[in-house]
């Protein structure tokens, strides 16, 4: 892998990797842009094929919270942390506090967070070792409601956008990933009146869903197939792709996973085909909102109604991609980096 082809045309600012023998710690940091504040962004665990594999998400992902922060309007900036390793087999205390120790070297440029294959128990062992991570107990706690309801909200929006109504009552909604935000996503979909179709590897969170919520289970390849109103990726990043997007019977693609789309051409596709794509970095930002909070005196009513404004976001990137007959993955792009812009040239590194 030629590395540094990757900083050609978007400059990352640091991508630290850290090993540690003795817990077989591996782990890659990468801090995006730190122009608007300290950079943010969750740490994720996962057993990825290869280093290269982790280096490009994680590469992806940082970016995503620069843009997320961006639009939503929040003083930080973006960076993103993998962990390489199964979750469930290779996670351990003396891993995490290893972990960080490395994080406390970065000196504040970095904040971790929960992610995918990490929760606010394993935030609360990292924070013995560092004071740069949030999403604790003591902090902003779990931030997967909060990107559930930020999600909901922009749903709510697209569905104005495109069908004209102010609730999912009797939308048909396809969620793919019932982790903690997967599942408290059908929670709200569900109250809204939504009926539910759902997939995932995991057949008890299947079975949970399906009891509580009323929802119809299917394969986790015939998910894209579903003849729905919405489909909502809810896990993995890159599943809308050349060999998903022929499958989809949907008007709206919109969910809480990061990087939905596998590359930008997907997104000029989904325009021509008329449907109605909500960027992910816009739509599923209340886990960020969520925990960045806590280094403000955390309050819970404020950052539901920060959450609850993604509605307004969504609206304004959908009105901007049909004036200007882009992509909406576009028009989100040209707000967060206007933002960016006009931030001061330095930046919050200078004020350290």
């Amino acid at each position: 892998m030629k590395l540094f082809c990757n900083f050609k045309e978007d400059p990352y600012e640091q991508v630290v990797f850290f090993c540690d023998p003795q817990t077989n710690l591996k782990a890659i940091v990468a801090i995006h842009n730190t122009k608007l504040g300290p950079a943010l962004g969750g740490t994720r665990m996962w057993a990825y094929e290869t280093e290269e594999e982790a280096l490009r998400d994680v590469l992806r992902l940082s970016k995503a919270m620069t843009y997320k922060a961006s639009v939503a309007g929040l003083d930080l900036g973006g960076g993103k942390a993998v962990i390489i390793g199964d979750p469930c087999r290779d996670k351990t205390d003396n891993l995490l506090k290893m972990y960080g120790r490395y994080l406390e070297r970065l000196g504040g440029y970095y904040i971790t967070a929960p992610d995918v294959g990490t929760n606010q128990q394993d935030m609360d062992v990292i924070a013995t070792e560092t004071d740069y991570v949030a999403g604790t107990a003591g902090g902003s706690g779990d931030p997967a409601p909060f990107t559930a309801y930020g999600t909901w909200m922009g749903m709510k929006a697209a569905v104005k956008e495109v069908y004209g109504k102010d609730s999912l009552n009797g939308l048909t909604v396809a969620v793919q990933g019932l982790g903690s935000v997967g599942y408290f996503l059908c929670r709200y979909l569900h109250d809204d009146g939504a009926h539910l179709v759902v997939t995932d590897l995991n057949y008890a969170a299947v079975d949970r869903v399906s009891q509580e919520f009323k929802a119809e289970s299917v394969g986790v390849e015939e998910i894209y197939a579903v003849r729905c109103d919405i489909f909502a990726p809810s896990a993995l990043g890159a599943v809308i792709n050349a060999r998903t997007i022929p499958q989809l019977k949907c008007a709206i693609i919109a969910g809480p996973a990061n990087n939905i789309l596998e590359n930008d051409r997907d997104g000029d596709v989904l325009q021509q085909k008329g449907i109605c794509y909500v960027p992910d970095y816009v739509i599923n930002a209340g886990g960020l909102i969520n925990v960045a909070d806590q280094f403000c005196g955390y309050n819970k009513e404020r950052v539901m109604k920060k959450a609850g404004n993604i509605y307004n976001t969504v609206l304004e990137v959908l009105t901007i991609a049909k004036n200007e007959n882009m992509p909406t993955y576009m028009a989100a792009d040209m707000l967060a980096v206007e933002r960016i812009r006009k931030a001061p040239q330095n930046g919050w590194s200078s004020k350290r």
